[in-house]
């Protein structure tokens, strides 16, 4: 008997017949070290919520950024690849605090989060995303790309997110091995000498310093004030929400804002804010006003 339901892209019979995947596709698979057995996987982490979404609706007639009710629309679950990058995300972290729990032995917790948050950072998540070639492999829709999509970082580190998860549902039994060896070659060997000299350094003192306690340090080395983080916004599904900070700075004249960032905690956001703040570091006189505009960060997935 027959019931109708269409099984799940990772439980469908892999492919026997040719394939007849796009090139920069075949590329993505080489520099994987991953040829796929059931190539929707593949497709499915590549499909930018954009291209569902145009492919409901439309192409807009008029190309222009998403205003923040366009940026909040979600397609059917299982249409665009942000499912695969709840996993991925999931699979990176336990992967990523396996090696770190192997590699330094003698780190406590603290620092351990430290290094983790260093590696999977949003940043060198991108890093990734564009040594893959994931900005041209990407299915995107037109909007989206139109504003610069196929290089925005958001996105790009979003989406070896995503390529993560297919690798490790299209693995089977050999999917952790699989993205292990992945996250090692694009994540942990080439920061690995730095974590080590950082930890050394750090001679029980902690290593990586994260963006806060530095920025942090730096305010009160120079007598400017105290510093304060601002929930500005809040948004996105409950599953996926996104905050919005600013890092102020309360002094003799006034308060500015250093920076303003987005992440999918507050906490994620705050380090955000501080980094960017530490990034654009010149001199006080050249801190915004409150009213100013802030340098800021994309939002988590923002075309």
């Amino acid at each position: 008997m027959t019931t109708g339901r269409k099984k799940p892209a990772e439980e469908r019979e892999p492919d026997t017949e040719a394939r007849s995947l796009p090139a920069g596709w075949q590329e993505l698979e080489r520099r994987l070290g991953h040829r796929f057995r059931n190539a929707e996987l593949l497709a499915l982490a590549l499909t930018h919520r954009s291209h569902t979404y145009e492919a409901r609706h439309g192409v807009p007639e008029l190309l222009q950024p998403a205003r923040p009710e366009q940026r909040n629309q979600r397609n059917a679950p299982g249409t665009d690849n942000e499912q695969l990058e709840f996993l991925g995300d999931a699979v990176l972290g336990l992967l990523v605090a396996e090696a770190l729990f192997r590699e330094f032995p003698q780190c406590g917790e603290g620092e351990l989060t430290r290094l983790r948050a260093n590696l999977v950072s949003r940043k060198r998540m991108a890093e990734m995303g564009s040594q893959l070639g994931l900005g041209e492999a990407l299915r995107m829709g037109k909007s989206a790309e139109f504003n610069g999509g196929r290089s925005k970082p958001a996105l790009l580190a979003n989406a070896a997110e995503a390529v993560l998860a297919a690798v490790y549902l299209d693995a089977g039994k050999e999917g952790l091995q699989s993205v292990r060896r992945i996250v090692e070659r694009y994540l942990l060997l080439p920061e690995m000498e730095a974590m080590r000299a950082a930890v050394a350094q750090g001679a029980g003192r902690g290593a990586l310093r994260d963006p806060k306690t530095v920025l942090q340090e730096r305010v009160q080395a120079e007598g400017l004030g105290k510093l304060r983080y601002v929930d500005t916004a809040e948004s996105g599904p409950a599953h996926r929400r996104c905050f919005c900070v600013e890092a102020h700075l309360m002094s003799g004249d006034g308060e500015h804002v250093l920076s303003s960032a987005q992440g999918s905690s507050k906490k994620e956001a705050q380090q955000r804010a501080a980094e960017l703040a530490l990034q654009g570091w010149n001199h006080p006189d050249r801190i915004q006003p409150a009213l100013g505009q802030a340098p800021r960060t994309p939002a988590r997935g923002e075309p």
